[in-house]
């Protein structure tokens, strides 16, 4: 029988999918699962006081941290698990050790205090976690992949179809642990997106999850009149949509991963600027403007090329190579 190293050539690993249900870890997660091509279990886990307060080395009894509509994490364990986010580490710790080490555990960002018992760690270059198990990239990894972005770009060309072109693709963050999407901030941004739909660019936006009704319904009425798409928050987000159909992309600087799934599609990317920021995350936005991918808007919009970054795929032929070898 043909094998890869030791495991047959038609071995198809049972893959599970960890995260507590926030969108850029579901999204990092799954992103790399997908990249690999095996069948994957998504278990999204809601995490039940005390737990989601504690660090997970303190998770007494994790299994009973999962709220009853969760569920808990039961045999058979799979072949391989992949979580990201803090949430996820006790429950991918607990799988590790329930199948006596069977599982192969990767985790999306560094988990820092359990470190060693990762079996790889895939971490961005910014926020660098030492040791011979971690697999650096230099953003998040992702679900953007060319095919999708060719299709999600069909799928909603109805709704751009009015716009004019160039279309301007706005991805909206907003508050975080570093960062302030303020009412100063955000006005400026209005601002500056009113002078482009003036100067007779298409606009597409889509708003996070964090950012705030009253910014959102600010955002419509500076925009009412103009050749603007603002996604409302209900029904299927035209996220992908939006990145395969626009011609450029500014996004604020909040978000490594709404960044990082920008320059997957090789467009100019542009970063607006945000009150606040972090050591770690001028290290990420220094890396990528070096690298020549993103630039910060001034409200000009400029063109320019670049190589779009391979990191997710990179990472799955990691864990295939890593997997196989521990097999």
């Amino acid at each position: 029988m043909a094998t890869i190293g030791a495991l047959p050539l038609d071995y198809q690993p049972t893959v599970w999918v960890l995260h507590d249900g926030k969108v850029g870890m579901a999204n990092q997660a799954r992103g790399l699962a997908e990249a690999l091509g095996w069948p994957i279990t998504e278990k999204q886990l809601a995490i039940r006081a005390p737990w989601r307060y504690l660090p997970p080395t303190l998770w007494l009894a994790p299994n009973l941290a999962f709220d009853a509509s969760t569920g808990r994490l039961e045999p058979p364990w799979p072949d391989l698990v992949i979580a990201c986010g803090r949430n996820s580490i006790a429950p991918a710790r607990l799988v590790k050790r329930a199948s006596q080490g069977r599982s192969f555990w990767v985790q999306v960002q560094d988990p820092r205090s359990v470190r060693n018992e990762v079996d790889l760690i895939v971490a961005p270059s910014h926020d660098p976690a030492p040791g011979e198990n971690v697999f650096r990239t230099l953003g998040a990894v992702h679900r953007v992949t060319e095919s999708k972005l060719v299709a999600e770009a069909a799928r909603w060309a109805p709704v751009f179809a009015t716009l004019p072109r160039p279309l301007i693709a706005m991805l909206i963050g907003g508050d975080n642990s570093v960062y302030r999407l303020s009412e100063q901030s955000f006005g400026a941004l209005c601002d500056r997106l009113v002078a482009l739909g003036k100067s007779g660019v298409g606009l597409a936006i889509t708003p996070s999850r964090r950012t705030g009704n009253a910014q959102r319904a600010l955002l419509e009425r500076r925009l009412a009149g103009l050749p603007a798409y603002i996604w409302g928050g209900s029904g299927d987000n035209p996220y992908f949509g939006i990145l395969g159909s626009a011609d450029a992309i500014l996004v604020t600087a909040d978000s490594v991963s709404m960044i990082s799934e920008a320059a997957a599609t090789g467009k100019p990317v542009h970063i607006v600027e945000l009150e606040g920021g972090s050591d770690k995350f001028a290290r990420f936005h220094q890396g990528m403007r070096e690298a020549g991918i993103t630039r910060l808007f001034n409200g000009t919009l400029e063109e320019w090329h670049y190589t779009p970054p391979d990191d997710t795929a990179r990472a799955a032929a990691e864990i295939r190579r890593r997997f196989v070898k521990a097999h």
